[in-house]
């Protein structure tokens, strides 16, 4: 089943943010967010056991837990196992630095054997208070967490968490299953395999308006040719292109800036919000299935909605294309 079959719109909600990422959420703040996505009419909700030890998890269950199953789209991942007993040492997150310092003070183990993906799963239907999951998505085998490494989890995901996903999903026990990572290379390497396919990916961050010129050399062009649907996560680019500081999950350097401010600048010219800029350049390849936009503050997520339908005109994109802020090679809407 493709992913365009399986969800049920152009928008999902991503709960990194409930997680505790880059601050401390209270409870009520957290589920108001997302009892107004529902509000919304948001209907895909994506998860995952490491955005806050389990604690993401945990939020989104308890709303959602009071909403009928069979109306909503519900995506986590595997790869990290949350265990009873607390960190005692500070958590290594590679390049992510101290991502969810906020989070459930639980230790968590990075693992993506068959056994480490049975038990994710049962631990996750748990936290979420449910008795199934739609798409199952193998997270972080990439560079940024693991640096030279990324090839030996990789191999043991390919061995692990992909055959298992594989039978359930033949089973029929998930709708669905493929990558969610912050990289190309591991997704291309997957589409290369002669073994059970992917049925998509989540991409988180690489195919923004901020940085899409590495996936559309290869990647894309490859899940095209296959059929595979994508999953833009992170089309604000951790937030600098909604208002934030944080691009990378890290303060935006100068450059990013630089090139923020004339991307506002063209947006402003035009009439056109920056959200929606983001989330309609996003949503253009013909790859792309769904954006997933996180939000901790309840009123942002009318903004999210918005954006989808908000009127640009192909002047707007036309410029974007001669100023050079997007690639020559990006589908933009409006055949611009």
């Amino acid at each position: 089943m493709s992913l365009r079959e399986i969800l049920p719109g152009k928008l999902g909600f991503g709960t990194a943010p409930l997680g505790n990422m880059f601050r401390a959420i209270p409870d009520a703040e957290a589920a108001a967010t997302v009892e107004a996505a529902w509000q919304q009419g948001v209907r895909y909700f994506d998860t995952a056991p490491f955005y806050g030890a389990g604690l993401a998890e945990e939020r989104l269950g308890e709303v959602l837990s009071a909403k009928p199953r069979d109306e909503y789209v519900l995506s986590t991942k595997v790869g990290r196992v949350v265990l009873d007993e607390h960190e005692t040492d500070v958590p290594d997150f590679g390049e992510k630095g101290g991502l969810f310092e906020h989070g459930n003070p639980n230790k968590v183990v990075h693992e993506w054997t068959a056994e480490a993906t049975e038990r994710s799963i049962e631990d996750s239907l748990k936290r979420l208070r449910t008795d199934r999951l739609d798409i199952v998505w193998v997270h972080d085998i990439a560079q940024d967490f693991h640096g030279d490494a990324w090839l030996q989890k990789f191999e043991e995901a390919r061995t692990g968490a992909f055959r298992v996903l594989s039978r359930l999903r033949e089973e029929g026990v998930i709708g669905a299953w493929g990558l969610g990572v912050n990289r190309t290379e591991p997704i291309e390497l997957t589409l290369a395999l002669d073994e059970p396919q992917p049925d998509g990916f989540l991409l988180a961050g690489r195919y923004t308006l901020l940085d899409h010129e590495h996936a559309l050399q290869r990647l894309l062009p490859m899940a095209q040719e296959q059929g595979v649907g994508m999953v833009v996560g992170g089309p604000y680019s951790s937030g600098v292109l909604a208002g934030g500081t944080h691009f990378e999950y890290q303060e935006a350097p100068a450059h990013i800036v630089e090139r923020v401010t004339r991307l506002k600048e063209l947006t402003a010219k035009h009439g056109v919000s920056i959200k929606a800029a983001a989330l309609q350049f996003s949503l253009a390849h013909p790859v792309t299935a769904a954006v997933v936009a996180g939000s901790t503050r309840p009123g942002r997520i009318a903004e999210d909605t918005a954006a989808l339908t908000e009127n640009v005109p192909a002047a707007f994109w036309r410029e974007l294309r001669a100023e050079g802020l997007v690639s020559p090679a990006a589908p933009l809407p409006n055949n611009a």
